[in-house]
């Protein structure tokens, strides 16, 4: 069965594909070729050797992936391929990967030839109901995530589950994090069923499509609100919830140290508890109460993911120790984060469970006790 779900945004509207089959692969690459284009792949290369092992006649540069990835050196490496290999501007990009691979592969198609078209095959969790979506592009720099790219909208985004059966558990996890983040910042219905579920989502849980496919919807809704996050309040920005805690904890402790839906799911959990601040602080509109918080951190934590600094669950070289994080270098970190609005700090909280704003007037001293309770020092 093939849904469609249309992304509106005028002349750069462009379709989700939701297809199933066990030859996901197969079906993506009949349907670019059908459309007469020349096209030239970036794919994770674990992933391009198990699901696209017949495909030696494309053009394909493979990487590795993760959030080194997601850097200058590899975005210089893919547009000299693309040079190297004459692609011109009525060629095109596919991205087949994850979050890592789509937001490099979109930079790419954005810069190459100022601009040629590309397409979107994600095959983690969290690209599929997040990053590969909206047209949010780019790598990170030293001084911090995203801090270059583009808005640059895809072609199609085709989206089958399937590619998740090869998932390693703790990525699926990572993409769990985003999912449950929709439901805190804009769907309480979404969030009551994820708490409702009697066995948690898998690759092959009957309810999944479903959950993917309302988390796209979510996206699709407030992208076409607010394309370029450019909204005074509000909008696109909403998105971000945990976020700007996430892009601090990813950035001091090194990127890949956690995963990003690991970082995700801290800075969840810590927008909640900004959340209860500013009820405490009798602000008008918030409702969150200290059970709101408990369920989000239950949810969070039922699917193996870390809730606070003391607990990092992805193995890295074998070691599950998390990092000392500085609350200074934190703050640093979120002083550059691309959020910032006229030298201030912008957070999104919950006025309640399903619904989130923007939020730029929080003491400082208010971050630093965050950051102290969830274990910074």
């Amino acid at each position: 069965m093939v849904e469609q779900l249309t992304v509106e945004l005028g002349e750069r509207s462009y379709p989700i594909v939701f297809f199933g089959g066990a030859d996901a692969g197969v079906f993506v690459l009949e349907k670019i070729r059908q459309t007469g284009r020349s096209v030239t792949a970036l794919a994770d290369s674990k992933v391009w050797d198990l699901h696209f092992p017949k495909n030696d006649d494309l053009l394909c540069l493979k990487i590795e992936g993760g959030e080194a990835s997601k850097s200058i050196t590899c975005f210089d490496n893919a547009c000299e391929f693309l040079a190297t290999n004459r692609i011109a501007r009525d060629g095109g990009l596919i991205a087949i990967g994850g979050g890592v691979v789509g937001d490099l592969a979109g930079f790419v198609a954005a810069s190459y030839l100022r601009g040629i078209d590309f397409y979107q095959v994600p095959t983690t969790l969290l690209a599929m109901v997040d990053s590969s979506v909206g047209g949010k592009t780019g790598i990170n720099i030293k001084a911090g995530k995203n801090l270059v790219g583009a808005f640059w909208q895809p072609q199609v985004v085709y989206i089958c589950t399937e590619f998740l059966k090869t998932l390693p558990p703790e990525e699926f996890s990572a993409g769990m994090a985003e999912v449950i983040k929709y439901g805190m910042l804009y769907d309480a219905k979404l969030f009551d069923q994820l708490e409702a579920l009697e066995h948690d989502l898998t690759w092959d849980h009957p309810e999944l499509s479903a959950v993917v496919r309302r988390c796209c919807e979510i996206k699709a809704e407030i992208v076409k609100a607010d394309e370029k996050e450019t909204a005074s309040s509000g909008g696109r920005a909403l998105l971000n919830l945990g976020h700007t805690f996430a892009h601090a904890i990813e950035n001091v402790a090194g990127y890949g140290t956690y995963l990003h839906g690991e970082a995700v799911a801290i800075g969840l959990v810590l927008a909640a508890k900004l959340s209860v601040r500013l009820v405490e602080a009798g602000r008008s509109g918030f409702a969150v109460s200290d059970e709101d918080v408990i369920r989000c951190h239950a949810l969070i934590e039922r699917y193996r993911l870390p809730t606070d600094l003391r607990i990092s669950l992805h193995r890295v070289a074998g070691d599950l120790a998390a990092p000392k994080l500085s609350i200074e270098a934190l703050l640093d970190a979120m002083r550059r984060d691309k959020k910032v609005r006229s030298g201030k700090l912008r957070f999104v909280a919950m006025e309640k469970i399903g619904n989130a704003v923007t939020v730029d007037d929080i003491p400082e001293g208010w971050i630093r006790d965050i950051w102290s309770e969830a274990g910074a020092e």
